[in-house]
């Protein structure tokens, strides 16, 4: 099942949106969509999805610091 927050994936038929997998959601929710658009073919969208995968991977071990010391580091120039 398909939590909330995870992103939906569907195909248009007809002129309407159809899901390719079941949902969770209740009945009446609605949900925004937008069409991807971007200039990333099949390679390159796999080299991005194994970095996201790398650094949820290296956040888990502790491997990563906190969002607001990377940001006082940029802005301090560091």
């Amino acid at each position: 099942m398909t939590s909330v927050l995870s992103p939906l994936r569907a195909r248009v038929l007809n002129g309407r949106l159809v899901l390719d997998e079941p949902s969770d959601l209740p009945d009446g929710t609605e949900v925004e969509s937008r069409a991807a658009d971007d200039d990333l073919d099949d390679a390159d969208r796999a080299r991005l999805h194994a970095a996201i995968a790398r650094g949820i991977d290296e956040s888990r071990r502790g491997e990563s610091i906190p969002a607001a010391e990377l940001l006082a580091s940029l802005r301090a120039g560091r």
